[in-house]
C-alpha cells in the first residue's frame, strides 16, 4: 500500500533547465561545504596543478617550432640545447599530468563519501527508509540512487573537473595569443565557431537527459527483479515459479535493453556532431593562418622564419579550437551527469521534506522524538503506562475505508489484554500505529514507555537479521554490548540461546564473535529464525514487546525450548502482556483448534513467556 507522491509538473521531464542548475547548486553544497573543508582544499591543489601544467604545455607545444628555427639555421649548441629542454618539459608534464588524474580519482572518492553519508543520515533517521520504500512511490529505486548513481554521478563528475576548472583560464590566455598572432580575425572566427556547436550539441542533448533518467529507472527495476527472486528462493521453488519468473524478469530485461538502444541513437547524433566539430576545427585553424599569409601580412619574412611562424600560429590556433573542443565533447559526460543530478537531486529534496524539524528548523534524531510526544513536552500520563491512544481512526495509506474508528485504548503495567479479530481487521494497522509507522487520521497515540530495553520492543513477523556475527544478531539493534560485558555478558548470550533451543548454532558459527560471510537468511530456517528473534527478546529484556507471530500459528506450537523463560523472569511482578490474535488460543485457557481442550499448565507457560506485551497482527499476510 503506497502513498502517491506529488504529481509532477507539467512537462517535467528531466532536462537540463533551471531546476537541473538548482539540484546541481545544491548537491555541491554538500560537496564543498565549506571553503576551508578537505574537498576544497583538494579542488584548490588541483586549480594549481592544472594551472602549472597548462605552462608545461605552452612551452611544450613552441618546441616545434623552435625546431624549424635551430634546424634552419643549422645551429648545432642551440638543437642540443632544445632538445635536453624538450625532454626536461615532457617529463614534468607527464608527472603534473599524473598528478591531476590522482587528484581527480582522490576527489571522486572524497565526493562519494561525502554525498553519500549525506543521503544516508537523511534515508535512516526517524524511519524515513520505511516510509519512502513502502508508503511512498514517487520516488523509484532509492537504493540505487545512493549506491549506484552517486557513485556514476562522482566518477563522470571528477573526470570533468580539470577541464572545467582551467577552462576559462587557457581560453582567455590562448585567446590573448591568437588575437596577437591573427589580429580579431582569428578569436572571432574560433568563437563563433565554438557558439554554433554548443547550439547544435545543446539541441541534439537534450532528449539524452531524459532517456538517460529512464535507463537507470529500469536498471533499478531489473536489479530489483533478481534481488526478489533472490530473497524468495524457496517459496518460489516450492511453486515451480522458474518458468514464470524466467519470463517475467526476460520482460523487464527487453524494456531495459529497449530503451538502452533508443538512448544510443540518440547519442549517435551528437557523437557525430562532436567528431565533426573536432576534425572541422584542425581545418578552421589554418583557415585563420592563412588569411593574413595570403594578404601579404609576412611577406617579408624568409621561409625558415616563415615555418617557425606557421607552427607557432597553429599551434596557438589549434590549442584555442582544442579548449572549445574538450567543452564540446563534454557534451555526452554533462548529459549524464545531468541525469544523475536529477535522480539524486529528487532523492534529496524527497529525503529533506520527508525529515521531521524542530521549531529552529533543525533536524531531529530518533532519540529526540517519538510518536508520543513533540521534543520537550511532558508525558500527559504515569509512567506506568505505555500507550494510551484516545479516539484514533486509523485508514490504510492510499484508501478512503476506515480500518478503525474511535479507539480509545490505554495500555498499562499489570494489565493484560486479549484483541482478536479476522484478517483484515486492522490488528496489524494498529501495531504500525503503536509503532509510529502509520500515523492516525484522527485521534492521539502516545507512546509513554521508552524505546529499547527496559521500554518498548516490537518485533516484526519477518525476522530481520544483518549482517556481522552472532553476538551481533543477539544485541541488535544495540551497537555496544548490554547491560553486562566480557564473560559475564558471554554467559547470559550462550544461556538464552539454549532456551530458544540455539546451542547448536554457537558450533556452527564458530564462537559468538566469529565473522561470518553467509547471509543468515540463507543459513537459518524458519523455526531457527524466530527462535534466534526470542533470543534476543530475552537479552534486550523490554518491559513491553509487540510481536508479529506467523500467521497460523497456534500458541501451542510455540517451541518447548521457550517454556523455561517465564520462570526465568517469574521474580518481577506488575508487568503486563497483551495479546493480538485471530483465535482465542492465544489466550491461556480454551484452545479451539484442539476441539475445545484446556490448555495445559505447561502450554499456558508457553503463552505467558517473559509476561510481556505480545502483539501478533494477521492482516498483511
Amino acid at each position: 500500500m503506497a502513498i502517491p507522491g506529488p504529481a509532477p509538473r507539467p512537462g517535467g521531464r528531466p532536462r537540463l533547465d533551471v531546476q537541473f542548475l538548482r539540484r546541481f547548486l545544491q548537491i555541491q553544497k554538500v560537496l564543498f561545504p565549506s571553503w576551508s573543508s578537505q574537498n576544497a582544499l583538494m579542488f584548490l591543489t588541483l586549480l594549481c596543478v592544472a594551472l602549472l601544467e597548462q605552462l608545461v604545455i605552452y612551452r611544450v607545444g613552441l618546441i616545434p617550432s623552435q625546431y624549424f628555427g635551430v634546424l634552419g639555421n643549422k645551429d648545432l649548441n642551440g638543437f642540443k640545447t632544445l632538445t635536453f629542454l624538450s625532454v626536461v618539459l615532457i617529463v614534468l608534464n607527464s608527472v603534473l599530468k599524473s598528478f591531476d588524474q590522482f587528484t581527480c580519482n582522490l576527489l571522486y572518492v572524497s565526493w562519494r563519501k561525502d554525498l553519500t553519508e549525506h543521503l544516508h543520515r537523511l534515508y535512516f533517521r526517524s524511519r524515513v527508509y520505511y516510509t519512502l520504500n513502502v508508503l511512498r512511490d514517487d520516488v523509484d529505486n532509492p537504493d540505487q540512487r545512493i549506491s549506484q548513481d552517486v557513485e556514476r554521478f562522482c566518477r563522470q563528475l571528477s573526470s570533468m573537473a580539470s577541464k572545467l576548472i582551467i577552462s576559462p583560464f587557457t581560453l582567455v590566455y590562448y585567446t590573448y595569443q591568437c588575437f596577437r598572432s591573427t589580429s580579431w580575425l582569428g578569436p572571432v572566427s574560433i568563437f563563433g565557431y565554438f557558439i554554433l556547436g554548443t547550439v547544435v550539441n545543446r539541441v541534439l542533448m537534450s532528449p539524452i537527459v531524459a532517456k538517460l533518467v529512464q535507463q537507470e529507472k529500469l536498471e533499478g527495476d531489473f536489479r530489483f527483479k533478481h534481488m526478489q527472486i533472490r530473497v524468495n528462493a524457496e517459496p518460489a521453488a516450492f511453486f515451480r515459479a522458474g518458468h514464470v519468473e524466467h519470463m517475467r524478469t526476460d520482460r523487464r530485461l527487453q524494456r531495459l535493453l529497449q530503451t538502452q538502444r533508443d538512448l544510443m541513437s540518440k547519442e549517435l547524433w551528437l557523437c557525430i556532431g562532436i567528431n565533426m566539430f573536432d576534425y572541422l576545427g584542425s581545418i578552421l585553424s589554418y583557415i585563420v593562418i592563412a588569411i593574413p599569409i595570403f594578404s601579404g601580412v609576412y611577406g617579408d619574412l624568409s621561409p625558415t622564419e616563415l615555418s617557425s611562424l606557421v607552427s607557432k600560429n597553429a599551434f596557438v590556433c589549434l590549442y584555442l579550437i582544442n579548449c572549445f573542443s574538450q567543452l564540446i565533447e563534454l557534451s555526452t559526460t554533462l548529459s549524464d551527469v545531468a541525469g544523475y543530478t536529477h535522480r539524486i537531486g529528487e532523492l534529496q529534496e524527497t529525503l529533506l521534506d520527508m525529515n521531521p524539524k524542530s521549531q529552529d528548523g533543525e533536524f531531529l534524531d530518533e532519540s529526540q522524538w517519538d510518536l508520543a510526544r513533540g521534543p520537550g513536552e511532558p508525558a500527559t500520563e504515569p509512567a506506568d503506562a505505555a500507550f494510551l491512544l484516545e479516539r484514533v481512526c486509523i485508514y490504510a495509506p492510499s484508501s478512503h475505508k476506515p480500518l478503525i474508528k474511535d479507539l480509545s485504548l490505554k495500555i498499562s503495567e499489570g494489565q493484560s489484554l486479549l484483541i482478536t479479530g479476522n484478517t483484515g481487521t486492522g490488528k496489524t494497522s494498529l501495531l504500525r500505529v503503536l509503532g509510529g509507522l502509520w500515523a492516525s487520521a484522527r485521534g492521539s497515540v502516545q507512546m509513554l514507555a521508552d524505546f529499547g530495553p527496559q521500554g518498548v520492543l516490537f518485533l516484526p513477523q519477518k525476522p530481520f537479521f544483518t549482517d556481522g556475527t552472532l553476538r551481533e544478531q543477539v544485541i541488535y539493534p544495540l551497537k555496544e554490548i548490554y547491560p553486562d560485558s566480557g564473560s559475564t555478558d558471554d554467559e547470559r548470550i550462550m544461556r538464552f540461546l539454549e532456551l530458544a533451543g540455539l546451542s547448536s548454532l554457537v558450533a556452527r558459527t564458530k564462537g559468538l564473535d566469529q565473522q561470518v560471510d553467509w547471509n543468515w537468511y540463507d543459513v537459518l530456517s524458519p523455526g531457527e529464525m524466530q527462535r534466534l528473534s526470542f533470543a534476543r527478546l530475552f537479552y534486550l529484556q523490554p518491559k513491553y514487546a509487540g510481536e508479529v507471530r506467523p500467521v497460523g500459528m497456534c500458541a501451542i506450537q510455540v517451541p518447548c525450548a521457550l517454556t523455561g523463560v517465564a520462570a526465568c523472569c517469574s521474580s518481577a511482578p506488575g508487568e503486563s502482556w497483551v495479546w493480538v490474535g485471530e483465535h482465542t488460543c492465544a489466550w491461556p485457557g480454551v484452545c479451539p483448534c484442539r476441539g475445545g481442550q484446556q490448555n495445559s499448565a505447561h502450554e499456558a507457560a508457553v503463552l505467558a513467556i517473559l509476561r510481556y506485551i505480545y502483539i501478533k497482527p494477521l492482516s498483511c499476510v
